[in-house]
């Protein structure tokens, strides 16, 4: 049976025209908008694990016909990427799935961060002239996929890990996050084999096995450390800065004080990123330290703070 055939079965269990596109399609042929949308199909397949026609239709704003002409065209052109549930009307990622575009894994993380999921990063979209530092490490992206599918849909999965204290092994994570700490990406997770919440850099993760769902208390809402706000007042160092007017414009402070409420996870990585001192007196006296935290007393009860410049306290929780 041609792919061509395949989609006409489908198409009607789905609801739509028997009107497919030729089979020596390909992407050199079509236009922009609809590589845009096919790129959406393709980006949604490899992220979340399936699509429904709806997703597509709702993102881009076009007809039945339009976007049923959208997963002809993707059927025919990567017939073996997707797979149509009758009963769930939605379309599947297969095993044998490979992604008709490239997606960049830096520029697919930021935009995953910021809740922006579109693919369009793999079709040539408008590039403006902005770099940012080059970053050294770059995340497997079918490690980040799979990684996301789970979160997604709520599925534990098993992993090789290789972590600097105990090498390379086999874990069992429930990741609810995928996090930029300034410096590489991690994934937030439940760890089966402590039976706590820790932070496992994506770099490090390799061969992803989705598992069944998890237990409530291995969920996002068991997180403890997640869930919970902590206060940072951040001020001007008071010994290393001499015009700290300079330091109030910087960050916007208001009456010299930065107010910011974090996640308890996350604090470590955000006072590390700034070079924030963390000392009682602030005490940390060279050049790079233009910031104290002025209510160290709010770090108490917090994990993952070994790498928050100058405290002592906690034993950290980055594996």
């Amino acid at each position: 049976m041609s792919a061509t055939q395949m989609l006409g079965n489908e198409g009607r269990e789905f609801g739509l025209s028997d009107a497919s596109p030729s089979e020596n399609a390909s992407l050199d042929t079509v236009s922009f908008a609809q590589r845009q949308r096919l790129a959406y199909i393709d980006f949604c397949l490899l992220f979340k694990g399936a699509i429904y026609r709806q997703d597509l239709i709702g993102r881009f704003e076009v007809g039945l016909s339009a976007g049923s002409r959208d997963f002809s065209l993707y059927k025919v052109l990567a017939p073996n990427n997707l797979t149509y549930d009758a009963r769930d009307k939605r379309y599947f990622q297969t095993d044998t799935f490979v992604p008709l575009f490239e997606h960049d894994p830096r520029r697919t993380l930021v935009k995953l961060a910021n809740d922006i999921s579109d693919g369009f990063d793999a079709i040539g979209d408008i590039h403006f002239p902005v770099e940012s530092a080059s970053s050294l490490n770059i995340p497997d992206i079918y490690v980040v996929a799979k990684l996301v599918q789970a979160i997604v849909n709520n599925k534990a999965v098993s992993v090789i890990y290789t972590s600097l204290s105990s090498g390379s092994g086999a874990r069992e994570l429930v990741p609810h996050s995928i996090v930029d700490n300034g410096q590489r990406w991690h994934v937030r997770a439940f760890d089966r084999k402590t039976g706590s919440f820790r932070d496992f850099v994506l770099t490090r993760i390799s061969k992803v096995t989705l598992k069944a769902n998890p237990a409530l208390s291995e969920q996002s809402l068991a997180d403890e450390a997640w869930q919970r706000k902590i206060a940072l007042e951040v001020v001007p160092h008071p010994k290393n800065i001499n015009h700290p007017t300079a330091i109030e414009l910087d960050y916007g402070m208001e009456e010299g004080v930065l107010h910011l409420e974090v996640r308890a996870a996350m604090a470590g990585y955000l006072l590390r990123r700034w070079n924030v001192d963390c000392t009682k007196h602030a005490s940390l006296r060279t050049g790079e330290y233009q910031l104290w935290l002025r209510n160290q007393e709010t770090l108490e009860n917090t994990d993952n703070l070994a790498i928050a410049p100058g405290y002592i306290g906690e034993e950290k929780r980055y594996e």
